[in-house]
C-alpha cells in the first residue's frame, strides 16, 4: 500500500513555469500509468503555453480562479470546475485570483513530453 502525504512533498517548477508538488508519480510510487500533483500559480501568472504529445491531463481547480486556453478557446474557471486537456492540445490556464489545482496526467507527467512553441 503506497500512501503519500501532500505536505511531505517538495515543491518545484515545472517546465511550463508553474509550482507542483507530484503526489503520486514514479518518484514517489510504484506508479506506472499516471500521476497526480497538486499546482499552484499566483495572480496574474500563467503557465507558458505548451502541448504534451503522450499525456492526456485533467485539471480540477481547488482554489482560486483565471482562464484557461485550450487549441484556441478560452473559458473562466473556479473551485470545482475539472477540466480535460487532450494529448496534443495546446493550453495554458492563467490565474486572475492565485490557482491551486489537482493536475493528473496518464501517461504520467515527464518534462520530456513538455513542447513550446
Amino acid at each position: 500500500m503506497t500512501i503519500n502525504r501532500l505536505s511531505d512533498q517538495p515543491p518545484f517548477t515545472t517546465k511550463d513555469g508553474s509550482t507542483i508538488r507530484s503526489i503520486l508519480d514514479r518518484t514517489n510510487a510504484p506508479v506506472q500509468n499516471q500521476s497526480l500533483a497538486e499546482a499552484s500559480l499566483p495572480v496574474g501568472r500563467a503557465t507558458d503555453r505548451h502541448y504534451h504529445k503522450l499525456s492526456e491531463e485533467f485539471y480540477f481547480i481547488l482554489e482560486g480562479s483565471g482562464s484557461m486556453e485550450i487549441d484556441g478557446e478560452t473559458r473562466e474557471v473556479r473551485p470545482g470546475d475539472a477540466i480535460l486537456i487532450p494529448a496534443g492540445a495546446w493550453h495554458q490556464i492563467t490565474a486572475g485570483k492565485e490557482l491551486r489545482f489537482l493536475c493528473c496526467c496518464a501517461p504520467p507527467y515527464a518534462h520530456e513530453d513538455t513542447y513550446f512553441a
